[in-house]
């Protein structure tokens, strides 16, 4: 078999959920404040994945408005007990401080593209839901709890319940059936059955390098739990140079053939800060069988390359994307936590209009559309046609993370209405949010006419660009700013607290509250090789 290099989805693709249901493959990933929520992939030869349906895509399953940065969709799973698709997710409305506030529900589909039904609620006693459905019919609802009170510890263990898809709730008793290991933070649990074995699954360790694969097997669904002889299937916590590292929340499949793998989130830092820019990715190992207990080949450290039963298309990896703005948006872009689109974008005449809203970083109303950034070097431009009054109204092309971590190019106007670009940043302002000042010095620009806008990233370098009128050769503007700020360990949280990744895309503001337009003629995103990125060339 091939040897192909992880990560299998590259960029924000974190806490992957894997089934295999013929000969197709799905993997479904956390989505946090971006709109619509769950990504599901499809594969048949587990190496080249297509991003296939986004399935919670109107109001009565999510609205996101007000979660903060980070939270909302976290941890889907996605199952099929031979009849139909199951997705359970959490909406977290908040997660720092003492209290976490999270909401699980459980979606169904007959198909993998929809329709997918509305949510049944289950609880809100913890997050990372998963579903097993026993090989006797019965259906049961794992997910960790959380104790306010950190006794003896926050993350309280893993509780088992049982769901009665009938009735559309959970029923019976629950149990606390894991409390972990020394490692703590136990949570991303998933529950299988082999040989008479009830396996668990889980995430320990926090999401930062500490991370790891927990498993543990019992003859009883109900337990007692045993750990695995290795403790840690998965983990680069003791390995501080490994390619992959924050290796961890894992999920299990296995091939038609009887081959197993798992696919798990990673990380892979740059710079001398250690910095993932492009956020949790997932990757995949090969594992194998042994006692009734599963190892990762050549594990615990998880390997760049694995022997999977295809090859990846390098070339569509390294392939430009050249977006057209027709009757629908293209799969590749979302949005922030808002189901109610048509306020903040339409699509008609070959154009993308953004209706100004509220600050870029509002976790309630903004608008920003923007797509994943999947390779550490790459270039990005569009063509803006905007006419602000005054400096309260900005639209343009931005690096985003979140509303403590952004760079971003401006069409905007001066308090006596002549226009103007202007780069605005809010690097490393946690914890007050607040713009990096002073501005590099605006350029005045003529009050009517398009504008190109374009960004270079190269590694660490990150360079803004523009051209007055669509066809003119652009020319650099403002200094040379650090791209890896735009990154999880520059997030806006400490330790564990930024859980997303760096997207690239347009973004219109109207702090007067006109919803001025900005229209948008098109988009481009080209990766680039560049020799600084080890994991990539």
């Amino acid at each position: 078999m091939p040897l192909v290099r992880n990560p299998i989805l590259p960029g924000f693709n974190a806490d992957p959920s894997i089934i295999r249901v013929g000969e197709d493959y799905y993997i479904a990933t956390s989505t946090f404040e971006w709109y619509p929520g769950v990504q599901i992939h499809h594969s048949r030869d587990l190496a080249n994945w297509t991003l296939v349906t986004r399935p919670l895509n109107r109001k009565s399953q999510l609205d996101m408005r007000g979660d903060p940065d980070s939270c909302g969709v976290w941890a889907p799973c996605l199952t099929h007990d031979g009849e139909k698709f199951w997705l359970v997710y959490t909406d977290v409305k908040r997660k720092d401080g003492s209290f976490k506030d999270t909401h699980n529900y459980i979606v169904s589909s007959p198909t993998i593209d929809g329709p997918w039904s509305d949510p049944v609620f289950a609880n809100s006693s913890g997050f990372d839901p998963s579903l097993f459905h026993d090989d006797d019919g019965r259906k049961w609802f794992v997910n960790m709890l959380i104790d306010h009170r950190a006794r003896p510890r926050t993350f309280a263990g893993i509780a088992l319940q049982e769901f009665d898809p009938s009735a559309g709730k959970l029923v019976g008793p629950r149990k606390n059936i894991f409390y972990g290991t020394d490692l703590d933070l136990v949570e991303g649990p998933h529950l299988y059955k082999r040989n008479g074995w009830y396996y668990l699954l889980t995430a320990e360790g926090g999401t930062g390098y500490g991370h790891a694969c927990t498993l543990a097997r019992s003859r009883d669904i109900w337990g007692p739990y045993e750990v695995h002889p290795q403790q840690h299937i998965l983990s680069s916590k003791d390995h501080p140079f490994a390619a992959l590292q924050r290796a961890g929340h894992g999920d299990i499949v296995e091939t038609l053939d009887g081959k197993t793998y798992l696919v798990h989130l990673t990380g892979r830092p740059t710079t001398q800060e250690r910095r993932c820019v492009l956020g949790r990715e997932t990757a995949i190992q090969e594992a194998f069988w042994q006692d009734d207990w599963l190892y990762i080949k050549n594990g615990p450290i998880p390997s760049l390359f694995v022997d999977l039963p295809g090859e990846r298309d390098e070339q569509q990896y390294w392939a430009e994307r050249k977006y057209a703005f027709d009757s629908e948006l293209h799969k590749d872009f979302q949005w922030l936590r808002t189901p109610e689109t048509d306020r903040i974008f339409s699509l008609d005449n070959g154009k993308l209009t953004l209706f100004g809203r509220e600050s870029i970083g509002s976790w309630f109303e903004q608008s920003l559309v923007a797509r994943r950034q999947e390779h550490f070097s790459y270039d990005a431009e569009t063509v803006v046609d905007f006419s602000p009054e005054d400096e309260r109204q900005f639209a343009g092309l931005t690096a985003y993370y979140s509303r403590y971590n952004f760079f971003y190019l401006t069409v905007t106007a001066h308090s006596d209405g002549q226009r103007e670009l202007l780069i605005m940043s809010s690097e490393m302002s946690w914890p007050n949010g607040k713009l990096q000042l002073p501005f590099p010095e605006p350029k005045k620009i003529p009050n009517e006419g398009k504008v190109r806008l374009a960004v270079t990233v190269r590694g660490r370098d990150l360079q803004f660009w523009y051209a007055l009128g669509s066809d003119q050769e652009l020319q650099k503007i403002g200094p040379v700013f650090d791209a890896s700020i735009v990154s999880d360990e520059c997030g806006g949280h400490q330790v564990h607290g930024s859980f997303t990744g760096a997207f690239v895309g347009v973004a219109c503001s109207d702090l007067n509250g006109t919803a001025l337009p900005a229209r948008f003629d098109n988009f481009i995103y080209r990766p680039v090789s560049h020799h600084t990125d080890r994991y990539e060339v």
